[in-house]
């Protein structure tokens, strides 16, 4: 059995403490790293399934580190933050991050988030699939995870490109936020809509404004031609 790595990248002991004693329970490896700079050599030396990332750190910043991290290889981060301010959510998001909690936050809730990214993670690496997916001068690579346009490689976090993905196995179809938050990132509720609506923003801004049509007050659509 795989067991799942995970990098906590948090400068508060107690809650450095907590996070990883929660953790290790769970079964995963656990490795520790307490400032930016620490962060990106511990993600470099350890390739990390998932990243527990704290936004306020020494040396430089949680949405430093995570760009310099998605820079170098995808891998899913839960963005921790002190403060619930919606442009720090936003930022955070287009920087790479998956999912995020603001403090303070159950241990409970925090393991269940962890398990949420690497079930989609796990649910999308399999070793064989089908061809791209086409639509006019869009592919979509769902073995290789890799998509283009105009012959032009997106580099895509792995939480855009699950969600393209999903958008493009129901073209032209408007899937409502809910139902996005529920078959993606597993959330029961709707308190994530700002999630939804952050990471359409980014695969807006890397493979086009006009790829995806919003349905106010509903959801959003994949508008590329077949």
């Amino acid at each position: 059995m795989n067991v799942h790595k995970v990098l906590v990248v948090e400068d508060e002991r107690a809650i450095a403490d907590a996070v990883v004693a929660r953790l290790r329970a769970e079964g995963f490896m656990v490795e520790v790293a307490v400032d930016g700079p620490g962060a990106v050599e511990a993600a470099r030396r350890v390739q990390p399934d998932a990243i527990v990332l704290d936004v306020m750190l020494p040396g430089f910043d949680g949405l430093e580190v995570c760009r310099r991290v998605q820079a170098e290889r995808p891998v899913p981060v839960l963005m921790l933050t002190a403060r619930d301010d919606e442009t720090d959510l936003l930022v955070g998001l287009a920087v790479g991050a998956d999912d995020y909690l603001t403090k303070p936050f159950s241990m409970r809730e925090l393991t269940a988030r962890v398990h949420a990214l690497l079930r989609r993670v796990t649910r999308n690496a399999a070793p064989a699939g089908p061809p791209p997916l086409r639509f006019g001068d869009l592919e979509i690579n769902l073995t290789e995870r890799r998509v283009q346009r105009a012959g032009v490689e997106a580099h895509l976090t792995p939480t855009e490109f699950d969600l393209l993905a999903h958008l493009a196995a129901h073209p032209r179809a408007v899937l409502p936020r809910e139902r996005l938050l529920a078959e993606i990132w597993g959330w029961a509720d709707a308190s994530g809509t700002r999630t939804v609506d952050s990471h359409i923003k980014g695969l807006r801004r890397k493979l086009g404004a006009d790829l995806i049509r919003t349905v106010h007050g509903v959801g959003y659509a994949l508008e590329v031609a077949r």
